[in-house]
């Protein structure tokens, strides 16, 4: 008897399902130009349930990671699903937002997510921002209603994610008005504590959350408590906070959890 075996079980590729979105998230471009980088990417957006009924402006919220900020069907387990928490707090009566995700890079993201070198790579997390900035913010603005200033237009992430929308927010703090700063990566940039003291005259007026979980460990805690008392050294900005959870991951489920009490904040 010939037996031919084509594959060992644990040698395929595992098929992901086909997701499927809410009928208000929509993926803008497949492979938007990135010319900072001369890349692609993905771009999603998430408009509010009343946005196709209405000729109002909205602010504008921007957030890296774009491949697991949206829930889906099929659900998964890397998910934020920033859409269904805002299409509740929305019902609650909060304000609506529009949120832009940009994918990441699989291969780049140690690079693409760190304006500073590393032992990763050169960093690219300047020439990201400038296309944030430079690229897809003015067509955001013009293909949807949105409010420009920068008390409408917020920037967040997690992990690099974290990192980068931290340096974006001190580096455009006349851009970005608020920043949502989840268990960032300062580890891998130590750079960072140094411009944002230098940056610290210019961040007086911008919102910025900063959270992270105890059992992502000590020294995600004390990076974070560093840089939030660099940006409050007193205590008194209210507009600067940090919340530290004693039951905090490094995972989504714990960003999904935090993530109201940020939208909350940055929201009048």
């Amino acid at each position: 008897m010939d037996v031919r075996i084509e594959n060992w079980i644990d040698h395929l590729k595992e098929e992901k399902p086909d997701y499927q979105f809410g009928d208000h998230v929509h993926m803008v471009d497949s492979a938007f130009y990135m010319p900072q980088l001369n890349k692609h990417r993905k771009i999603w957006i998430y408009l509010p349930k009343s946005y196709k009924n209405s000729t109002k402006k909205y602010p504008v919220l921007y957030m890296q990671d774009g491949q697991h900020l949206f829930h889906a069907t099929p659900a998964r387990n890397d998910e934020w699903a920033v859409d269904t928490i805002v299409d509740n707090l929305i019902r609650e009566g909060a304000h609506e937002m529009i949120i832009v995700g940009i994918d990441h890079g699989e291969a780049d993201r140690l690079k693409e997510y760190n304006p500073y070198d590393s032992k990763y790579g050169k960093g690219e997390g300047k020439a990201y921002i400038q296309f944030l900035v430079e690229t897809l913010m003015p067509f955001i603005n013009q293909q949807y209603q949105t409010l420009t200033d920068a008390g409408n237009t917020a920037i967040a992430g997690s992990s690099l994610g974290g990192l980068i929308s931290m340096y974006a927010i001190a580096e455009y703090p006349d851009i970005f008005g608020s920043a949502g700063i989840f268990s960032p990566a300062f580890w891998l940039a130590p750079e960072i504590y140094k411009d944002i003291t230098d940056r610290l005259a210019g961040l007086k007026s911008n919102k910025i959350f900063l959270v992270a979980g105890d059992k992502e460990g000590t020294e995600m805690v004390n990076n974070v408590e560093k840089i939030y008392s660099i940006l409050n050294p007193d205590g008194c900005n209210k507009k600067i906070v940090f919340y530290e959870c004693e039951d905090g991951k490094h995972t989504e489920w714990f960003w999904h959890r935090e993530f109201p009490s940020f939208y909350n904040f940055i929201t009048p």
